[in-house]
């Protein structure tokens, strides 16, 4: 059996979508192709249960269409499943070559007319539950085990000297919203009051934090990878971890996916939604907020020092010890 999973975008829905993937390949013993935005097409291409990656080429989608048409029909398909639940990625499910009977699943975060693309749109829509658990509404309906709940990944190893000194805690201090960023400041107390080898991660356009950051902790104690890693070896860094604290982000999303226990400070995003899934974590949030505004600069101000500090010591199996 093949199946086609269409899921373009963003880097932590691509990790929200693996367990489903996983437990549909485990289903039907299948071949699992990929359609994912050409950015990430290297990191799906890490995701064990993958056969193939199909790249869109979205920044290129006129010139390259002829391409990515002949790409997405070199095989038949028993099932597709569109996961992105957009407008074009439902067109993405229709244009590829199916098998006589095979349908077109959406999920019920489906928008833009997506679902009239679709043989069906799998589950209710709710969402007061985690995006991994949404996805999970294909298993449901195709009446296949919703468990055990997997996330098979394959970063490449690598070999940074900051690694090798324990613990090792990441910071993952930027997202691209400025609502999601805890003050820099306080990444900088947080590390002043651990006991660790503390490595700094990003893209290049969070490199100023970063570096911020780096140049306000006592010299020696913190290492800046941001903007020096590739996105598999940011995986790579993230999965070798001890732990990672962390901002929602995507960075958050695969440490999660990679088993390494995250400290995730949220704001106005919602964790219940798309939190670091998983027992092993943590989220801190402040709890007097009741309505969060996606433009609040300020409710995740609230989140004090003490308390990342006092999580993250006893996530590392460290004594407390007051500030």
């Amino acid at each position: 059996m093949r199946i086609l999973i269409v899921k373009t975008s963003s880097l932590g829905d691509l990790f929200h979508a693996l367990p489903a993937v996983h437990l549909l390949k485990q289903a039907y013993g299948a071949e699992i192709d990929w359609v994912v935005n050409s950015g990430y097409a290297g990191l799906v291409d890490c995701f064990s249960d993958v056969r193939k990656v199909i790249p869109f080429p979205r920044q290129s989608l006129f010139s390259s269409f002829g391409n990515f048409r002949n790409a997405l029909r070199e095989e038949t398909y028993d099932l597709v499943v569109d996961f992105q639940g957009l407008l074009k990625s439902a067109m993405v499910c229709r244009m590829a070559k199916r098998s006589k009977g095979a349908r077109i699943l959406g999920t019920s975060g489906q928008r833009e007319g997506a679902r009239f693309f679709y043989s069906t749109v799998v589950g209710k829509k709710n969402k007061n539950r985690h995006a991994v658990e949404e996805n999970l509404d294909v298993l449901r309906f195709l009446g296949k085990p919703e468990e055990p709940l997997e996330f098979p990944i394959r970063f490449p190893v690598v070999d940074f000297p900051c690694l090798e000194k324990h613990p090792v805690v990441v910071f993952a201090p930027c997202s691209r919203h400025e609502a999601k960023n805890w003050p820099s400041e306080r990444f900088v107390e947080l590390g002043e009051h651990l006991d660790a080898q503390i490595v700094l991660v990003g893209s290049p356009d969070d490199t100023e934090t970063c570096t911020r950051i780096e140049n306000a902790l006592p010299e020696g104690s913190a290492t800046n990878l941001c903007g020096k890693t590739s996105l598999l070896e940011l995986g790579g860094v993230l999965q070798r971890a001890d732990l990672v604290v962390t901002v929602d982000s995507g960075p958050m999303h695969m440490a999660s996916a990679a088993g390494t226990p995250c400290l995730a400070i949220f704001g106005p995003t919602d964790p219940m939604r798309v939190g670091p899934y998983g027992g092993q974590h943590r989220v801190l949030r402040n709890s007097l907020v009741k309505n969060y505004s996606k433009q609040d600069l300020e409710s995740i101000k609230m989140v004090e020092t003490i308390e990342v500090v006092k999580n993250a010591r006893e996530m590392l199996n460290h004594e407390a010890m007051g500030l």
